[in-house]
């Protein structure tokens, strides 16, 4: 066995996701094909029978290939401020050159849905790609949240809209809505949800079984597949290999030493490699706020109306009282030790709050915390040196 002993199912996880651009690719010349953004409610389409592909998603695939940085390039010489998000340069780069791109680009869509829940930039993004393809977009949005839980005149609102949605797409489809489907469809993403908070529950565990490095890569079925049997039933066997590791007291970092909390999206093209130093000094991060976003239940019983909730309740929708009580009650169920801050440049709602929240986890909870600079998939933004000192003396003051 390696010092840092592989999940098994990460591999089954990825060969799913292989699979699924593959099919995609098949699926856009048989179906309608709608690109949306990883905060919209795609259990709506699924029932519908729309094929959907998330930009955000292949980003993060452009990240970890390291072929982000040349499709940036292209869309700033396009006119594309190198200030935006790394996601959208990514992806409009690759639509303008995916002969460059990862999977020789995503297959045209047909239709775009934007939720505006997750940032601002996705509006533009959006509107870019609508007059790129020239294709017809639907906005559904979402206001941000001051109160938790939400107030129960937006959840009418943003539910009102979903229906909105459902008539937009039979319009553009030609394909009907089956509440009968739907309620099959939301009862697949209950499910997966679950069996997401139980895996993610496994970090309360000493040794953690699980390393967010490891979360980050099994997240790829909760966001992109929701809704499906094939989520399902990658989450069954990770949480059984989970089980079993916990059986064994097989930890994610052997020698486990200081249990670390993260913040933020992942810096996909070091993936493993910037987490290494930590586990060489027996540090596993034990939870995160960004694949804890996608554990917001639904209700069977009110599909719309629930579907408003959990959409409108994902973290970085939220006020900044209400993400210093996730992360207070996160350091506490999982018996933080520290946590470390990814100050992305692209990701500006994820980040703009970080400062307060490192002041308020070393006044209040007596927590440490450290915020690096760098960015989700530019790497240019990456400075080696800077980071590995900071890491090592933060590293130096936990022993």
């Amino acid at each position: 066995m390696s010092k840092y002993p592989r999940l098994k199912s990460l591999k089954e996880i990825n060969g799913v996701m292989t699979r699924y651009y593959a099919r995609r690719k098949l699926l856009a010349r048989l179906k309608p094909l709608a690109y949306v953004t990883s905060g919209a409610p795609v259990e709506i389409l699924e029932a519908m029978g729309i094929a959907t592909l998330y930009p955000e998603n292949y980003g993060a695939i452009c990240g970890a290939r390291r072929a982000a940085v040349g499709l940036c390039e292209v869309a700033e010489a396009d006119g594309y401020p190198a200030d935006l998000c790394s996601y959208a340069r990514s992806h409009i780069g690759a639509v303008m050159r995916p002969q460059d791109a990862p999977l020789n680009g995503l297959p045209r869509p047909d239709l775009l849905i934007c939720c505006d829940n997750i940032c601002g930039t996705v509006l533009k993004w959006y509107e870019s790609l609508a007059a790129l393809y020239n294709v017809p977009l639907f906005i559904l949005d979402v206001p941000f949240q001051r109160t938790t839980p939400a107030e129960q005149h937006i959840v009418d609102y943003v539910a009102a809209q979903m229906r909105e949605l459902v008539a937009w797409l039979e319009a553009h489809t030609g394909r009907r809505f089956k509440m009968e489907r739907f309620q099959k469809v939301l009862a697949l993403s209950q499910e997966a949800i679950t069996l997401w908070q139980e895996i993610l529950d496994f970090g309360r565990h000493r040794p953690s079984p699980i390393n967010a490095p490891d979360l980050f890569v099994a997240m790829a079925p909760i966001v992109a597949l929701r809704g499906t049997q094939a989520t399902v039933d990658c989450y069954r066997r990770l949480k059984a290999e989970l089980e079993e590791r916990v059986a064994n007291s097989i930890g994610a970092v052997p020698g486990e030493r200081y249990r670390l909390l993260w913040d933020n999206i992942a810096i996909w093209y070091r993936l493993y490699r910037f987490f290494r130093p930590f586990m060489d000094a027996g540090a596993c991060f034990v939870a995160d706020t960004y694949t804890n976003s996608w554990t917001v239940g639904l209700n069977l019983d009110e599909p719309f109306e629930s579907l408003a909730r959990a959409y409108t309740g994902v973290f970085i929708n939220i006020d900044l009282p209400t993400r210093l009580r996730t992360i207070t009650a996160m350091a506490d169920r999982f018996q933080a030790d520290g946590m470390v801050m990814h100050a992305n440049r692209s990701c500006k709602p994820f980040s703009i709050t970080q400062n307060e929240v490192r002041d308020a986890l070393r006044e209040e909870v007596g927590l440490p915390a450290l915020i690096l600079e760098a960015d989700m998939c530019d790497s240019r933004l990456y400075n080696e040196g800077a980071i590995r000192e900071r890491v090592a003396a933060f590293l130096e003051m936990l022993a």
